[in-house]
């Protein structure tokens, strides 16, 4: 049983390496916009709140986001364990999901940090965003949802790595590179 939270700024790849790792260990790779969009799309009443928040561009509070990931993890598919991307984003909610955790009878097994410099993923970003012409994806745009990022993330790496169970990678190198140091960490995690 492997139970993983991936960690990790945008534009680092952490989609990328989820589905590998998810792979790898036969474990679904659970992020929030699945979550969020199979509830819109079922039109849940937790989805139907979502959506509201998300059609006025504002973060989905976490009292609609908590149940929706205390369901998604009740699912028989996440019995073997999962990888969470994209939740936890703040101390409270990764205190939420450790007392649901516990109350089931799991906890976590590995926080897995993909750590890059800010200008390597500035330039990702605004190379990816020039291929999706996606023009909304400035480098200040990038740089502020970096900052907002750190904010809310260097937090919660605190507080996993208190508890030991924060590893990092080096997120800057090729997606083949960073991939072979997450393996090293799987492979001591699996002894």
């Amino acid at each position: 049983m492997t139970r993983i939270i991936l960690l990790g700024p945008p534009g680092a790849g952490k989609g990328t390496q989820a589905r590998k790792i998810a792979e790898r260990l036969s474990i679904p790779a659970i992020s929030t916009g699945e979550i969020f969009r199979s509830n819109m799309a079922a039109g849940t009443e937790l989805g139907n709140r979502a959506r509201q928040y998300m059609d006025n561009g504002e973060f989905v509070p976490d009292s609609v986001t908590n149940p929706m990931v205390k369901v998604r993890l009740s699912a028989p598919d996440t019995d073997a364990g999962f990888l969470l991307d994209g939740y936890p984003r703040t101390v409270s909610q990764a205190q939420v999901l450790a007392e649901y955790l516990e109350e089931s009878g799991r906890g976590i097994d590995l926080v897995l940090a993909i750590e890059v410099d800010e200008d390597v993923v500035v330039e990702r970003m605004l190379k990816r965003a020039q291929e999706q012409h996606r023009s909304d994806d400035t480098e200040p745009v990038i740089r502020h949802r970096l900052e907002v990022y750190h904010e809310q993330t260097e937090p919660i790496a605190a507080y996993y790595s208190q508890r030991g169970l924060l590893e990092t990678v080096d997120g800057s190198g090729t997606v083949d590179e960073v991939w072979a140091s997450i393996e090293e960490v799987l492979d001591r995690l699996a002894k």
